[in-house]
């Protein structure tokens, strides 16, 4: 799990990174709206970046629980394992 995670978080950088244009450092504890300073649009582009790299959903309601880059990993890392589990 852990190689998944940092491939997730090299993801979500990388997303930042070109996608965004974000320059700044991108780390776990980051918090995505007020250290990323990622609106609405820029977390639709960052969802669906990451939904498309591991070939995962996310919901809608997921996001009330992210916060941080390190809350975004996590869900993508279970949901990565659920859709494993279902295969």
């Amino acid at each position: 799990m852990a190689d998944l995670s940092a491939r997730v978080l090299d993801e979500i950088r990388r997303i930042a990174r070109v996608d965004l244009e974000f320059t700044g450092e991108v780390r776990g504890t980051a918090r995505l709206n007020e250290d990323l300073h990622l609106d609405s649009m820029a977390m639709i582009v960052v969802a669906v970046g990451l939904e498309n790299a591991f070939r995962v959903r996310l919901e809608e309601q997921d996001a009330e629980q992210i916060l941080t880059v390190a809350d975004l990993v996590r869900l993508v890392v279970q949901r990565v394992g659920e859709a494993e589990k279902a295969a």
